[in-house]
C-alpha cells in the first residue's frame, strides 16, 4: 500500500482530485484477486475452445467459438486496464474511490460524515488477503457505500477509524500503542 502525501509521488490519477490543502494518506488499488475470474474464465475458454477445435469443430463454427475466446480475452484486457487506474484512497479529508479508464468515476465522503464503518472478508478474502468496507453515512443516497477487493482491510480500517476519531488514536499513542504499519 502506498502512503505518501499529496506531490509529486502521488499517482496522478489521485493527484488531481486532492484540493490544495488535502493531504493523501493513503491509496491502494484493489486486490488483484479481483482478475481471478476474468482470467479463469479465459483460460477457461481457451482450454475448451482449444480442445473443441482440435477434436470435432472445424470451419465456421471454429471461427465462432475462437471470436468468442476473443471476446473473452478482450474482457480481461478491459478488466486489467482498470485495474491499473483504480484506487481508493484515503486523505486527510475524506475517503475517495477513482474508477474507470475511459469514463472517470469519483465516489467520495467526507470522514466527518461518516457514521458507522465496517469491514468484511470472506473466505476467499481471508486466503487472498483481501475485504470490504461497508462505509455509511446520514442521509439516503451514499456514493461510497461498498468498496470490494480491498487489500491490507485491519490495517486499513484501523487507519481509517483513527482519523474519524482523533481523541480514540492519541489516546492510544498516549499509551504506547499505535496503529499497525501496512505494508509497501
Amino acid at each position: 500500500m502506498r502512503q505518501t502525501t499529496s506531490g509529486p509521488r502521488a499517482p496522478v490519477a489521485i493527484n488531481k482530485y486532492l484540493l490544495p490543502k488535502e493531504v493523501q494518506v493513503a491509496s491502494v488499488r484493489q486486490h488483484p484477486a479481483v482478475l481471478i475470474m476474468p482470467s479463469a474464465q479465459a483460460l477457461g475458454g481457451l482450454i475448451v475452445v482449444g480442445l473443441l477445435y482440435a477434436t470435432v469443430v472445424h470451419g465456421v463454427l471454429g471461427v465462432i467459438l475462437w471470436i468468442a475466446w476473443g471476446v473473452l480475452l478482450l474482457r480481461l484486457l478491459w478488466k486489467i486496464g482498470n485495474w491499473t487506474v483504480d484506487y481508493f484512497v484515503l486523505t486527510t479529508e475524506r475517503l475517495m474511490l477513482t474508477t474507470g479508464l475511459l469514463t472517470r468515476k469519483v465516489n467520495m465522503m467526507p470522514l466527518a460524515k461518516v457514521t458507522e464503518m465496517s469491514f468484511q472478508r470472506s473466505f476467499a478474502g481471508r486466503l487472498f488477503g483481501y475485504g470490504e468496507f461497508i462505509v455509511e453515512s446520514a442521509g439516503p443516497d451514499q456514493a461510497l457505500r461498498h468498496v470490494r477487493f480491498i487489500p491490507y482491510p485491519e490495517q486499513l480500517y484501523l487507519l481509517i477509524c483513527g482519523m474519524i476519531f482523533p481523541s480514540s488514536a492519541d489516546d492510544a499513542e498516549d499509551t504506547g500503542s499505535h496503529l499497525p504499519a501496512i505494508p509497501d
